[in-house]
C-alpha cells in the first residue's frame, strides 16, 4: 500500500491506494484559515501536524501497516513556514495568498524589475513570490527572522518532522521566484538583498525523490512504521494535474478548490508573464498555470457569514431559478487581492449591480459565475500568448456542482469534461508518485476516465459574453480606488 496526503487550505485530506491503484480508504481534518488583518492569509503548521495524524489513525486503523511501501505528501506553494534551530516553527505560516507585502512587491520590482525576474525564474514580482514576504517578515518581525534557520512549504515542514530532512521541493523552488531553473541554483541578488543566507535553503529534490525514512518518533506520533520512505512530494496543484490524468500537451483542466487553478500541460519551459510555470509530477512536461486566491473559500466564507448550516447543494437548488447573469449582479472575487492574471494584492471583493430586488439566491450565483469569469480571463490570456487549448477538464470539490459545471461551460463556451475519482485530487496524485518511488507502478500506468461531459448551455452564452466584458470593464476602472481603500495593510 502508498499514502497520499494533501495539506490543503481548509484541511488535510489523505487517502490510501492498493498495490493495485485502488483506493482503500479516504480521511479528512479540517483545519482554519486565519486572516488576522486584511490581506493576511495564514495557518498554524501544527493544525497540519495534528490533521496528519488524525487522518492516517483513520486510515490505518485495522490494516497491516507492514505492507506500507512509501507516503508521499503535498500542499499549497509556495507557503511560507520560518523554523528554529530544531527545526520549530516559529511563527504561522504566511500562506501563498497572503497579500501584506504590497510595499515590498513595489520596492523589488522597482529594484530588480519584472523581466529581470522573468528571464531568471519565470516569475514577477507579485503577491506568490517570496522574497517580498521575507523582506516584510525582517521588517515587521524582526526577531522571528533573525531566529530562522530554515525556511520551507507546508509538506517540506511535514516531511521534516517525518524524517528529520530539510529539503526543497522543485516546484516550491520554482514558484518562490528565489530559485533559477536554468542555472539550477538559488538566486544569490535575492537573497542578499531580503537579508537571507543561502544556508537557510535545502537541497532541491524532485517531487517522486526519497528525502528519507520516518524515524522512530514520528513512528510513535503518527503510527506510520518505522523506516517507511517518505517522498519529496507535490504541490497540490501539480499533483492535482497528475491525478486528473493531464498528460498530453495542450490540454488544461479546471481546478475547483479551495483556491482556484487553470491548469495547462506543454512540452517546454514557456513562461507566460501573467501566470505561473511548473515542473509537471511526468518528467519531460510542464505546467503553465493560473492560481486565483480565492474560489471554494469564497463559497465557504458566503456560506458562513451568511447561510450558515446550509449546504452547498441547497444554496446550489436556491441558484438555479436564477437566470444567467443573475439580473444584473456582477461579483470581483478578489477577496484576498487577486494573483493571477491581474497580479494585484490590493483588488478587493466587489460586488456590483446590487437592488432591492436581489436576494442570497442571487449573490450565490453571481459568486459561481464571477468564478467563471475569472477562468475565462486565464483561458484568454494563455490562448493570447499563442497557447491552444484543446481539450478541457473539470475537477476537485467544486466539480460535482452540476450547475457550476454549466455556468463554467457556458462562460468558457467550451464543454467540460469531469474526470472519474477527480474529486480525489491532490492526495491521489502524490500517492500516485509514492507508488512510482516504491517500484509498483511507472508513469505509463497512469488512467483517467472521463464520468460526463456538461456542454454549454446555448441560451446562456449571449448573457455571460455581455456580463463578461463588464466584469472586465469594473475591475479597470475601479484598480486605482482600491489601494486608497488602505484596510490596515502594514
Amino acid at each position: 500500500m502508498v499514502l497520499g496526503v494533501d495539506i490543503g487550505t481548509t484541511g488535510v485530506k489523505a487517502l490510501l491506494l492498493s498495490e493495485e491503484g485502488r483506493v482503500l480508504a479516504e480521511a479528512e481534518h479540517p483545519h482554519a484559515l486565519r486572516a488576522p488583518a486584511p490581506g493576511f492569509a495564514e495557518e498554524d503548521p501544527e493544525d497540519w501536524w495534528q490533521g496528519l495524524r488524525a487522518t492516517l489513525a483513520r486510515l490505518l486503523e485495522g490494516r497491516d501497516k507492514a505492507s506500507l511501501r512509501a507516503i508521499g505528501l503535498s500542499g499549497m506553494v509556495p507557503a511560507l513556514v520560518l523554523h528554529d534551530g530544531e527545526g520549530r516553527p516559529l511563527r504561522p505560516s504566511l500562506q501563498q495568498n497572503d497579500a501584506r507585502a504590497v510595499r515590498e512587491i513595489r520596492e523589488l520590482e522597482a529594484h530588480f524589475g519584472n523581466q529581470w525576474l522573468f528571464a531568471r525564474t519565470g516569475a514577477t514580482w507579485n503577491q506568490q513570490v517570496l522574497a517580498p514576504k521575507l523582506l516584510w517578515l525582517r521588517r515587521h518581525e524582526p526577531q522571528a527572522f533573525a531566529q530562522a534557520r530554515w525556511i520551507s512549504g507546508s509538506y517540506e515542514h511535514l516531511a521534516f518532522r517525518l524524517t528529520g530532512e530539510r529539503y526543497q521541493e522543485a516546484n516550491w523552488a520554482l514558484e518562490s521566484g528565489l530559485w533559477d531553473p536554468k542555472a539550477e541554483a538559488w538566486l544569490a541578488e535575492v537573497l542578499a538583498y531580503v537579508g537571507l543566507e543561502p544556508d537557510r535553503l535545502g537541497p532541491v529534490r524532485r517531487p517522486h525523490e526519497g528525502v528519507g525514512e520516518v524515524t522512530g518518533e514520528a513512528a510513535r506520533a503518527t503510527g506510520l512504521p518505522k523506516g517507511l520512505p517518505v517522498i519529496a512530494g507535490s504541490a497540490d496543484h501539480i499533483a492535482a494535474a497528475l491525478a486528473s490524468g493531464l498528460k498530453e500537451p495542450g490540454e488544461a483542466v479546471v481546478k475547483l478548490g479551495g483556491a482556484g487553478d487553470f491548469l495547462y500541460a506543454i512540452d517546454r519551459f514557456a513562461p507566460v508573464p501573467e501566470l505561473f510555470i511548473d515542473f509537471h509530477d511526468l518528467p519531460g512536461l510542464f505546467v503553465i498555470n493560473g492560481c486565483m486566491a480565492t474560489t471554494g473559500s469564497l463559497l465557504k466564507w458566503f456560506q458562513g457569514a451568511f447561510r450558515p448550516g446550509v449546504g452547498f447543494a441547497q444554496l446550489d437548488a436556491e441558484a438555479e431559478g436564477i437566470p444567467p447573469g443573475s439580473q444584473g449582479l456582477v461579483v470581483l472575487p478578489y477577496f484576498l487581492g487577486e494573483k493571477t492574471p491581474i497580479h494585484d494584492p490590493e483588488a478587493r471583493g466587489t460586488v456590483v449591480g446590487l437592488t432591492l430586488s436581489h436576494t442570497p439566491a442571487h449573490l450565490w450565483r453571481a459568486l459561481l459565475e464571477a468564478v467563471a469569469y475569472a477562468f475565462r480571463h486565464h483561458l484568454e490570456v494563455l490562448e493570447a500568448r499563442g497557447h491552444r487549448v484543446e481539450r478541457l477538464f473539470v475537477m476537485d470539490g467544486g466539480a460535482r456542482s452540476p450547475l457550476w459545471r454549466r455556468i463554467l461551460a457556458s462562460v468558457l463556451e467550451r464543454p467540460l469534461e469531469r474526470l472519474l475519482g477527480g474529486e480525489r485530487g491532490s492526495a491521489y496524485g502524490t500517492a500516485f508518485l509514492a507508488g512510482v518511488a516504491a517500484g509498483l507502478w511507472g508513469f505509463a500506468d497512469l488512467r483517467r476516465e472521463v464520468a460526463e461531459v456538461t456542454e454549454p448551455e446555448p441560451t446562456w452564452i449571449p448573457p455571460y459574453r455581455e456580463l463578461y466584458g463588464v466584469y472586465r470593464e469594473v475591475y479597470q476602472r475601479l484598480k486605482d480606488l482600491y489601494p486608497r481603500l488602505g484596510g490596515g495593510y502594514a
